[in-house]
């Protein structure tokens, strides 16, 4: 019993934080959300509603707007898994006689007939099996279902198996199927309560609600949303969310100074999605299929010019910049290139990594017990002219990037850049400070090279760090940015992404 109770009161808590996470953009300037609920539209997908405005909404994984997302928030104490099976049985949301297909294809008919114009999304901290069929069928960047997998096929194969015993529970034929399939999203790699409780002061800060120190044992918004559902009060646009933040103190002062706030996006990060928080966005996602560039596009033909020609737009605002970057490495990259050393700009880059959420070349004072580089210098067999960088400071590239250079005879030296301090992670770069320290000593170390025409980069590092560098290219030279195959379809191995200079 006592875990039934606990399980519920996380849950109850996860799905507030996720209201206020979504409700706290009501009150930006940029009117993208219009009305945020919890506990209010189809049985199963009420936990959280988002409105957007016509014209404003994020985009699907087909190109279309959004103008609805329904969530359904399944937090569970004890770890576990779920696949295909799960989802046509009742128990697995807690339910007697409706399965989670049941409710999601009931929400679809009522709010998306066509398939088009609302998504239906679970989040969930239980993991999704990797043998089951499911695992297969969702589309990393947006965490959808893979529309082209799912229906290909005979009736005898695992996907054909897989329509049938959905279409067969639900009552529909194929098509229909299909319409619902279109509006699943999945998402099961959601963070820690404490990290959610972070991400939520970050978002506070930015429109002046006051922040919970992570001092405090409690979390006074998870109290309050109890207090709101009790007096009926489940629906919020940006009228009465001003209202209710005023007149329950939540206002810390007037928010952040106005900035230059844009993005970069080549691929959906599992939980944030940029469209809904960021005014102004060069969104490529429909240049890639999945993590990988399509067919007929070209990173220096396409993708470059266009991100030239927005972060110069960008630039032109002001001189105070805050950027949004869920991109390639290859893109941050090219971004630093533009916006060098020399554009006389202010820039923030928000960093999803443990600290400071917004990185500043100067965010810090200099700590000389940071982590430094070390640089060992490789001969290659080929003794080709060209030199290869591989940076390891989240973890070690060099097995993989002596692999890919025994394709390429023009390389014939690679510098092996690691820290000096500690093992490599995702919270081995500290700071803003920290990272310009690391790329100001790359670039250092780079320069003292004998170098051929191109300068072959391959980076494991956050993406701040990767701008910082990005900013050091013209004392760099022509530098070719490599992408990783990340989910293996493609051999498992480099490519080249885009070539600045």
């Amino acid at each position: 019993m006592a875990d039934a109770v606990l399980a519920r009161q996380q849950g109850d808590d996860f799905q507030a934080r996720m209201f206020w996470l979504s409700a706290a953009l009501l009150l930006r300037g940029d009117g993208i959300v219009t009305k945020v609920a919890f506990e209010t539209g189809p049985k199963a997908f009420d936990d959280v509603v988002i409105d957007y405005a016509a014209g404003k909404g994020p985009l699907d994984h087909h190109g279309k707007q959004i103008l609805r997302l329904h969530k359904q928030c399944k937090w569970h104490v004890k770890p576990g898994d779920f696949g295909a099976d799960e989802l046509i049985l009742p128990k697995f949301i807690g339910g007697e006689k409706h399965s989670f297909l049941n409710r999601a294809h009931d929400a679809q008919v009522a709010f998306a007939p066509t398939g088009e114009g609302a998504m239906f999304e679970l989040l969930t901290n239980w993991n999704l099996r990797r043998a089951d069929p499911l695992w297969k069928l969702i589309r990393t960047e947006w965490n959808a279902l893979d529309l082209d997998l799912l229906f290909d096929g005979g009736p005898g194969t695992v996907m054909g198996r897989l329509r049938t015993g959905w279409a067969d529970h639900l009552g529909i034929d194929e098509p229909e199927l299909r319409k619902l399939a279109r509006t699943l999203v999945f998402h099961t790699r959601l963070q820690s309560g404490a990290q959610l409780r972070e991400q939520l002061n970050d978002r506070f800060a930015s429109v002046g609600m006051r922040q919970i120190s992570s001092a405090q044992t409690g979390f006074e918004y998870d109290d309050l949303i109890r207090k709101l559902h009790l007096q009926g009060r489940k629906e919020f646009d940006r009228k009465s969310f001003g209202e209710l933040v005023r007149e329950q103190n939540l206002l810390a002062g007037p928010p952040e100074p106005e900035r230059t706030i844009v993005g970069v996006r080549s691929f959906m990060h599992p939980i944030d999605n940029l469209s809904a928080r960021v005014p102004d966005m060069l969104d490529l996602i429909g240049d890639f299929d999945g993590r990988y560039l399509k067919d007929g596009k070209s990173w220096n033909g396409d993708l470059l010019p266009r991100a030239r020609e927005f972060m110069v737009g960008a630039a032109q605002q002001g001189d105070h910049m805050r950027l949004v970057l869920d991109a390639h490495v290859s893109l941050a990259f090219a971004v630093g290139s533009i916006l060098n050393v020399k554009s006389g700009k202010s820039i923030e880059i928000e960093q999803r990594t443990d600290g400071k959420r917004f990185w500043k070349r100067d965010d810090v004072p200099v700590d000389p017990d940071w982590p430094g580089i070390v640089v060992e210098r490789v001969e290659m067999e080929s003794g080709g002219p060209e030199l290869a960088v591989a940076i390891g400071l989240t973890h070690d590239v060099l097995p993989m990037v002596k692999d890919y250079l025994q394709s390429r005879p023009d390389i014939g030296a690679l510098l092996s850049v690691a820290l000096d301090k500690g093992s490599s992670s995702g919270a081995s770069v500290r700071s803003g400070s920290h990272a310009m320290k690391l790329a100001e000593a790359v670039a250092a170390a780079v320069r003292k090279e004998k170098r051929g025409s191109t300068l072959h980069l391959f980076i494991a590092a956050p993406n701040g760090f990767t701008f910082f560098l990005g900013q050091q290219q013209q004392a760099l030279g022509r530098t070719a940015v490599y992408e990783w195959d990340h989910d293996g379809p493609r051999g498992s191995g480099y490519s080249e992404g885009i070539v600045v200079g």
